[in-house]
């Protein structure tokens, strides 16, 4: 259930997707381990991957729509394989990740845009292996659009100069095209539009990282635009902004998960041999149950997103659970990432800072992924939104399926107005829910129908919806039951042990409980919400027998199963 890079097929794909998917593998177990470190301490721009991507289309046939690639017949945006792609790039070394998932910011408001001029230009750019950049943040308030100070001042004849800077921008030091937010100066009307880090008045600032990646700062300083630089304007502009946020961040869960995937594997196999007081450390039974919780939460992890990836694929105007599913899996599936590793450090302890670990620069990476593309309290405030008409106000759906078919998404560039979250309609969770029968499934759906007592008894007061604090901790409620919703919807279509399911849903109950805690602690709580709090607070089904079998099954034969090449 662990992506293992040595015996993964990747027979979900097409034949060039699993070709592109295998040779990224190899070009990381050839550069090997050692490599990898040294270029990280070095501060190394990633040259060498760079042209790799170039030499064999990567990022061209990954993230050209079909309609601009030309005759290149393998060429789309496909989320499945754009999922597994983040997960490999993930599990070898976040800066490498990084370069990409920039990249794919920086072309969503070129592939949203109505400038066919630009997106011919930019299909070929990514054919001779460009990489792209994003430039919205600002350094006196990050991404808060309302504040933006970049401003294209309008000349005469299609003609303008933009005057202002950019901060914490990664690519921008090497991106073909960075795709700005700015007003227009004289209206205030947005506008998007296309910059060349090679131009003259472009100024490169400085890197504001200590990486190897490049994270920038830059400034034009009255840098020449013309009409065709000009990606979008208005409220055009303002929903390229947002629906290409709804793209990228989605990317941020599987990266997450690439990293625990990889720690896991060197946690456990140094647990394995390391012989303590004359016992393995895995035959520690607080040691069993620490990669216990961590690989289950690793499957619930890939779970979740594989099924909220179907619901991404499947998107339209009328169907928009996307908003709900997408904003989780950077949210949610990353701080689980966060959980996983406290957990494997705490078996792999001092090892963990070795400077010849992967796990070393993991905990730094692994922590940044909930801080990027919104925190995790604004991708929160949005989650919320969608709570009233989740639980109260089913719609009628048909059902996803399992979407691996090899074709492009092309709603992901056509989403439309950002506004009528409220309005989003939801199939019932219940469905789901319904459809097992486990030990810690009930006992979870229990805790869930306490919840919904809540809101319909004991509603958050007007005072309390304006409380950040206490929606936060409402929310992480709500969080749980559209996560454990989309686990076991994937687990159907899939062959899925019941008793990991299970498993997964001793953690799920423990994690309930804990946040019903926090909630019904909260200042300003009502006695009334207070109790229904403490009534969702549960013990799992306690199964000795359900636990050795999945020690047995699945995670003690992972002992050995990969270690990246030295």
């Amino acid at each position: 259930m662990l992506l293992n890079p040595k015996t993964e097929k990747y027979e979900h794909l097409d034949e060039r997707s699993r070709e592109i998917m295998l040779k990224t593998i190899a070009f990381f177990e050839a550069k090997g381990k050692e490599r990898c470190k040294e270029d990280l301490r070095g501060r190394v721009w990633h040259q060498d991957f760079f042209d790799f991507i170039k030499e064999n289309r990567i990022f061209a046939d990954l993230l050209t729509p079909s309609r601009y690639a030309g005759s290149h017949k393998d060429a789309r945006w496909d989320t499945t394989r754009i999922c597994d792609f983040n997960e490999i790039l993930g599990f070898y070394g976040l800066s490498y990740w990084y370069a990409w998932q920039v990249s794919i910011l920086g072309l969503g408001p070129i592939w949203m845009s109505a400038n066919e001029k630009v997106k011919q230009r930019t299909a070929d750019l990514l054919d001779q292996g460009g990489i792209f950049a994003f430039g919205l943040s600002e350094r006196t308030h990050g991404a808060d659009l309302y504040s933006s100070e970049m401003m294209v001042t309008p000349l005469a004849q299609g003609r303008y100069v933009a005057d202002g800077g950019k901060y914490y921008i990664g690519n921008a030091n090497q991106a073909a095209y960075v795709s700005t937010f700015a007003k227009n100066s004289e209206t205030g009307e947005y506008i998007f539009f296309v910059a060349d880090p090679k131009a003259p008045n472009y100024d490169l600032v400085k890197n504001t990282v200590d990486w190897s990646g490049y994270v920038a700062e830059y400034a034009l300083n009255g840098y020449p635009l013309t009409d065709d630089e000009i990606l979008s304007t208005g409220q055009d502009a303002w929903d390229a902004a947002l629906n290409t946020v709804n793209v990228g961040k989605f990317n941020l869960g599987w990266a997450s998960l690439g990293i625990g995937e990889h720690c896991f594997y060197e946690a456990i196999n140094h647990a394995a041999h390391r012989n303590l007081y004359g016992r393995f450390v895995t035959d520690f039974p607080h040691i069993r149950r620490l990669f216990t919780d961590a690989f289950s939460k690793l499957v619930a992890m890939k779970l979740f997103a594989r099924r909220a990836a179907d619901y991404m694929r499947s998107a339209s105007a009328e169907d928009r659970r996307y908003l709900l599913y997408n904003p989780l899996v950077k949210m949610k599936v990353t701080c689980e990432g966060e959980e996983v590793i406290n957990l494997l450090w705490d078996v792999i302890a001092a090892r963990g800072f070795e400077k010849d670990m992967y796990f070393e620069n993991a905990t730094r990476d692994i922590r940044t992924l909930p801080k990027l593309e919104g925190t995790v309290h604004v991708n929160m405030a949005l989650v919320v939104k969608f709570m009233a008409n989740y639980f109260f106000s089913p719609g009628e759906f048909p059902n996803i399926p399992k979407r691996t078919d090899a074709v492009d998404d092309t709603f992901l560039f056509n989403q439309g107005p950002t506004r009528g979250l409220g309005k989003i309609k939801f199939h019932d969770y219940k469905l789901a829910y319904d459809s097992v029968d486990l030990p810690n499934t009930a006992i979870f759906k229990e805790q869930v129908g306490l919840l919904r007592d809540l809101l319909m008894s004991a509603p958050p007061s007007k005072d309390q919806s304006k409380d950040i604090d206490f929606l936060l901790s409402l929310g992480e409620l709500f969080t749980l039951v559209a996560y454990g919703q989309l686990i076991i919807e994937e687990a159907n279509l899939g062959e899925v042990d019941k008793d990991v399911l299970d498993q997964i849903f001793d953690f799920m109950i423990r994690d309930f409980s804990k946040f019903a805690l926090q909630l019904s602690q909260k200042p300003g709580v009502t006695d009334a919400q207070a109790a229904h709090c403490l009534k969702m607070i549960r013990n799992p089904a306690g199964d000795q027998a359900r636990y050795r079998r999945v020690w047995d099954n699945h995670i003690a034969p992972l002992v050995d199963a990969f270690e990246q090449h030295p």
